[in-house]
């Protein structure tokens, strides 16, 4: 829809607010609402103005004054508000200079994806991420002077097998580490993740699938059918906010936090990338796994960078919680075909060339999607100009190779500093294009120094009481 289009669009739906939002730094939606009265044509040429200094990573107090533009492409009738509202995804421009936003994570994806037509390689970039996530019950945290604890709990929670539950305890709890695919009534997550699609098609998402993930305790999947990489940035976000909002509905509580269970799987977001040009794949070939020469060259410059793309990818202290040996999670850097403990995989279901594609194993849901789609596209643009070679695959079980088997295979990092050190160190193919700045880069990286891991290092850890307390 055009501007035009979606105020006729709204006048249809009785729409009476009109909801505007756009994508903080570290990847979490923001809004204001505005009464229809207040929205025109013009609105979608000037935008609306907001504090930028109030958005975590961005302005100062002293140049704070930022403009959203809506783009009447996203635009969709909320479905949890009472009140007929119309929502919209925004750009963020500068109000004198009237440019977009160098730290406008939604610009920096927009930037990557015109590279890419520039470069001449190819005119469109798929992508296809799977998104897994938690549905509690009940989630309690908190931190102070004195105290720091967390207690989660759900009635599907192998831990409750032995509790009394209103006099009778009706079993059926995932095992730790199976609960892939069971039927209900293990599966107490069917109806509740249906309902999740419902209101996902109502945006116009293509969900392809439902599931229960690995993970005990609610752990779930919904697949989205691939589209480009903004609009599948976008659409990860919506995807997000209608499981949060379905779950609360429900009187359940849903995180994507890649590692809320110990000792259990995380949530990971496997993610589906492919090349076209004029209408046609680029990936089919010859070569390894059905692939082109240019496609493993993609697959090169992934693996080349995937240690600096993991301050992207897996950009929080609890994504290194899942990033371990021994929980599906792919922390080797090696390519494979249908080996899931390689952290870049050509999935092998159908031999179609329209299904060639790769999927990168290691990013996980806490990542801001536009930001990482970018920086994974720019490594494997990298990689397919400079034809890196992505090595010899590896189909055999990675976790179970002797330890002079797996020397030299490089690892991804095993905390968000070495990752943020990594892309200090590798960011050059980023700011081709002038896709990602200096600045941005910078600003990313002394923003989760400084709000992430010096907080985190200055805390108590409870089990450092257990370890330490009566030495």
């Amino acid at each position: 829809m055009n501007a035009k289009q979606v105020l006729e669009y709204a006048k249809k739906n009785n729409v009476v607010m009109v909801d505007l939002r756009f994508t903080d730094w570290p990847g979490v939606q923001q809004h204001c609402s505005y009464p229809i009265s207040e929205v025109d044509e013009s609105t979608f040429e000037d935008g609306m103005g907001f504090d930028g200094s109030s958005i975590r990573g961005w302005q100062a107090i002293n140049e704070s004054d930022m403009l959203m533009v809506p783009d009447p492409s996203t635009a969709f009738i909320d479905p949890f508000f009472k009140q007929p509202t119309l929502v919209m995804i925004c750009d963020i421009v500068d109000p004198i200079t009237r440019q977009n936003y160098s730290r406008d994570p939604r610009w920096i994806a927009k930037k990557a994806e015109n590279f890419l037509k520039q470069t001449g390689i190819g005119d469109t970039i798929f992508i296809g991420p799977e998104a897994e996530f938690f549905v509690f019950d009940s989630a309690r945290f908190n931190t102070g002077p004195n105290e720091g604890f967390y207690h989660l709990d759900s009635i599907e929670g192998k831990w409750n097998s032995g509790r009394e539950e209103g006099g009778a305890n009706l079993a059926y709890k995932p095992r730790y580490k199976e609960g892939y695919f069971p039927l209900p009534p293990m599966d107490s997550m069917q109806d509740l993740r249906t309902e999740m699609v419902l209101e996902m098609e109502k945006l116009g998402i293509v969900v392809e699938a439902h599931h229960h993930e690995v993970g005990t305790a609610g752990q779930a999947e919904i697949d989205m059918k691939f589209t480009t990489l903004v609009k599948m940035a976008d659409q990860v976000l919506n995807y997000k906010y209608i499981v949060k909002n379905v779950a609360r509905r429900n009187g359940v509580t849903a995180t994507f936090m890649p590692k809320p269970v110990f000792e259990d799987n995380g949530s990971g977001m496997h993610t589906h990338q492919s090349i076209w040009k004029d209408g046609e794949p680029l990936f089919a070939g010859d070569g390894y796994g059905g692939f082109s020469q240019l496609g493993l060259n993609y697959v090169g410059g992934i693996l080349k960078h995937s240690r600096a793309l993991s301050a992207f990818s897996n950009p929080t202290t609890n994504s290194y919680k899942r990033l371990v040996p021994g929980y599906e999670a792919p922390v080797n850097l090696a390519m494979s075909t249908r080996n899931r403990s390689a952290s870049l995989r050509i999935p092998m279901y159908s031999d179609s060339p329209k299904s060639k594609r790769i999927e990168v194993r290691y990013p996980d849901p806490s990542c801001n999607p536009y930001l990482t789609f970018a920086a994974m596209l720019m490594a494997g643009i990298d990689g397919i100009e400079n034809k890196i070679d992505p090595g010899e695959p590896l189909d055999k079980d990675i976790y179970a190779l002797s330890p002079q088997e797996a020397e030299g295979i490089p690892v991804m990092p095993s905390s968000l500093e070495e990752a943020l050190e990594e892309l200090e160190a590798d960011h050059e193919f980023l700011l081709r294009g002038n896709v990602f700045t200096e600045d941005a880069l910078e600003t990313w990286v002394s923003y989760k120094r400084e709000n992430e891991i010096a907080p985190m290092r200055l805390r108590p850890h409870p089990h450092e009481f257990e370890l330490y307390y009566d030495l």
